[in-house]
C-alpha cells in the first residue's frame, strides 16, 4: 500500500472559517470538515497533474465533437428537452466553459494518474480550494511554501475571455461594452451560495457588472430573457444547478432556456455542453476514442469481465448509487441513493494513496482554460459527504 506523505498542521478553527465566511466547516457526526494536515506534493508531481488536465481537456473537446456529429446524445442520456440547448450552445463560441473540477486517482506517491471522472457543470470544493488551503499556510507561517493554486487569477481571466473570446484578455476593456452577469444558487445552502458569492466577487474584480439573486426569484421569458427579482435583464446567468435537474425537475424551464439561447438573448454559465462532460458516460466515449491514453481506465456499459470495478450512474452525485465489485465480481462496498434511475456506467478499478489509517486521497485538479488548481479529499473507498478536504504544499 503506498502511504501518502503529509504535514501536520495548527488547523484553522471555527471562528476563523466563519469569518473566511465557510460556515460548513463541521461535519454531522461532530468532526471537523477541513483536515489538520498537507499532503505534500513534489514539483513533478504537481507538473505532472497540470499537464494531465490539459490534455484531458483536449479530449473531452474531440469527444464532444464526436458525440454531437455521431447523434450520441442519447449514450450519454441527456435529457430529450436539452438535446437542442446542448448543441446550440455547442455551436457557438460566445458559450464558454467558465471552470469544471477533474477527480483523478494516483497522481502523487509514484501512482499513476486516472481520471475517475469530469464535474464539469456544478464542481464543488472551488472556495476551499482556492482560499481555505492558502489561509491554512498563512495561519501556519507556511507562506514560501508552494501550492499549485492559481484558481482565483485563473477564473478572472477566464471571465475576461466571455469578453474577448480568445488569449488577449488585455483587451477587455476595449472590447466590454456594460454587460452584466447575475449570480444564483439556490437560498438556505451555505455552501452554494457562498460559492457562487465567491465567483461573483471574481467577475466584479475582473471588470463586469454583476448582481446576485438566490434561484427561486430569478425571472424568465421569451420576451424578456432573463431578470432578477426586480426585472432588470442581465446578458450572463451563471446558475449552481445541475443542467440534469433543469431538464427533469423543471421542464418548462428547459423549453424557456432553450428559446433564450436560441434567440441570444442571454448566455447561460456554465453552459448546456457541459452536461454531455458531467455524463460519466462520457468515460466509455473516451476510452473507445483514446484506448492508449495513460490517464483513461478502460470503461464500458456493460459489466468488465474478470477486473476489479466500479459501477456508477451516469449522473450519480456525492458517492451515492455506487458498487464496487471484485474481479469475480462479488461486491466489495456499495452505496444506496436517489440516481438509481440513471443508466450505469462500469469502470476499472484505479489505486489510492492511502494513509496509515486506510483512507484514500483523491485529488481535485480545477480547469478554467487550463489547470489551475489542487485539492485533495480524504475518506473511505467510496467518497461521500463525511469526506474531508485536504490542502497540500508541493516540495
Amino acid at each position: 500500500m503506498s502511504i501518502i506523505s503529509t504535514k501536520k498542521v495548527s488547523p484553522l478553527d471555527n471562528n476563523i472559517l466563519e469569518s473566511l465566511n465557510l460556515a460548513w466547516h463541521t461535519d454531522e457526526d461532530g468532526t471537523n470538515y477541513i483536515s489538520d494536515e498537507l499532503v505534500i506534493v513534489k514539483d513533478s508531481e504537481a507538473e505532472a497533474l497540470y499537464k494531465a488536465a490539459n490534455e484531458i481537456y483536449d479530449m473531452f473537446i474531440e469527444a464532444g465533437e464526436y458525440v454531437l456529429e455521431n447523434n450520441l446524445l442519447d449514450s450519454l442520456s441527456i435529457p430529450f428537452n436539452l438535446h437542442e440547448i446542448v448543441k446550440n450552445s455547442w455551436e457557438s463560441d460566445v458559450h464558454w466553459h467558465l471552470y469544471g473540477r477533474f477527480d483523478f486517482a494516483g497522481g502523487v506517491d509514484g501512482l499513476p494518474i486516472k481520471l475517475i471522472e469530469f464535474n464539469a457543470d456544478t464542481p464543488t470544493s472551488l472556495y476551499e480550494s482556492a482560499i481555505i488551503q492558502w489561509a491554512i499556510l498563512k495561519h501556519n507561517n507556511l507562506e514560501e511554501k508552494k501550492q499549485f493554486n492559481n484558481i482565483y487569477e485563473a477564473l478572472k481571466d477566464n471571465f475576461k475571455r466571455l469578453i474577448t473570446m480568445n488569449n488577449d484578455i488585455d483587451k477587455f476593456e476595449e472590447y466590454y461594452d456594460g454587460w452584466k452577469i447575475l449570480f444564483s444558487s439556490y437560498e438556505g445552502i451555505a455552501e452554494e451560495e457562498i460559492t457562487v458569492k465567491f465567483l461573483e466577487q471574481i467577475a466584479k474584480d475582473a471588470g463586469f457588472q454583476t448582481d446576485f439573486e438566490y434561484l427561486e426569484n430569478v425571472g424568465f421569458s421569451d420576451e424578456n430573457g432573463i431578470c432578477n427579482k426586480n426585472d432588470e435583464n442581465f446578458e450572463y446567468w451563471f446558475k449552481l444547478f445541475p443542467w440534469e435537474d433543469i431538464a427533469i425537475q423543471e421542464g418548462d424551464l428547459s423549453h424557456i432556456l432553450t428559446n433564450i439561447i436560441t434567440d441570444k438573448s442571454a448566455i447561460i454559465l456554465n453552459p448546456a455542453y457541459t452536461l454531455m462532460f458531467q455524463s460519466k458516460a462520457m468515460l466509455k466515449i473516451l476510452y473507445d476514442l483514446f484506448p492508449d491514453s495513460p490517464y483513461l481506465l478502460e470503461c464500458s456499459f456493460k459489466p468488465l469481465p474478470n477486473k476489479k470495478q466500479v459501477q456508477k450512474r451516469v449522473f450519480g452525485r456525492e458517492g451515492a448509487n455506487i458498487t464496487i465489485f471484485d474481479s469475480s465480481n462479488n461486491i466489495v462496498k456499495s452505496t444506496d441513493g436517489e440516481y438509481d434511475h440513471y443508466k450505469s456506467i462500469y469502470q476499472e478499478y484505479a489505486s489510492y494513496p492511502k494513509d496509515k489509517d486506510g483512507n484514500i486521497y483523491q485529488a481535485g485538479v480545477f480547469f478554467a482554460y487550463e489547470a489551475c488548481g489542487l485539492g485533495f479529499r480524504k475518506g473511505d473507498e467510496i467518497l461521500d459527504n463525511s469526506s474531508k478536504f485536504v490542502g497540500h504544499i508541493v516540495e
